[in-house]
């Protein structure tokens, strides 16, 4: 994906529900902080990207965004790519993370703009979920120098979830510092 398809996503969005600001909790979220040419190929591949609102408490934009222009809805099969209305509850975010989402706005995202997990943030979402393609994501953007391990270690305590997540996490982060 690119910055061009964020936006355009972005635009899409806040006219379906009507909302200026669009929360990006997915791997696109990294967008917001890098262009696409800074960026290594498995962290722009994904065509989805996952869209929520802080003003959507029972779901509804959401469901909305997801009928009109979700996953094989005419927008996906017109420009194949697509947004997917995701709860903010989707994630598992570091303590501190609302004050550090990024903002992407340009003449293109108008009338919305995207408020981006900052990379950290959202490589740590990631790590908490664990699979396959999350990690392949999170060691790419380290493997590109673009995510502190240290960082992702001292943020990785402060996460609403298990110890033994948190455990996995750490060890993680150790192992790629021995690479």
């Amino acid at each position: 994906m690119t910055r061009e398809q964020l936006a355009h996503v972005l635009r899409a969005v806040a006219r379906i529900s009507g909302e200026r600001d669009i929360l990006i909790i997915g791997s696109q979220s990294i967008l917001g902080s890098y262009p696409e040419d800074a960026l290594p190929a498995r962290a722009t591949g994904s065509m989805e990207v996952d869209t929520a609102f802080f003003t959507d408490p029972d779901g509804a934009k959401a469901d909305i965004v997801d009928v009109n222009l979700g996953e094989f809805s005419e927008f996906h099969n017109e420009f194949g790519y697509y947004p997917q209305g995701v709860s903010v509850s989707t994630g598992v975010f570091p303590a501190g993370w609302r004050d550090r989402l990024v903002v992407f706005e340009t003449p293109g995202t108008g009338p919305g703009r995207g408020l981006c997990l900052e990379p950290h943030d959202c490589i740590l979402a990631k790590l908490v979920r664990f699979d396959e393609k999350d990690l392949d994501f999170a060691v790419a953007l380290v493997r590109a120098g673009l995510i502190s391990l240290d960082v992702l270690a001292e943020r990785a305590g402060t996460l609403p979830a298990h110890p033994a997540v948190i455990d996995r996490i750490q060890n993680w982060i150790n192992a790629m510092r021995s690479r």
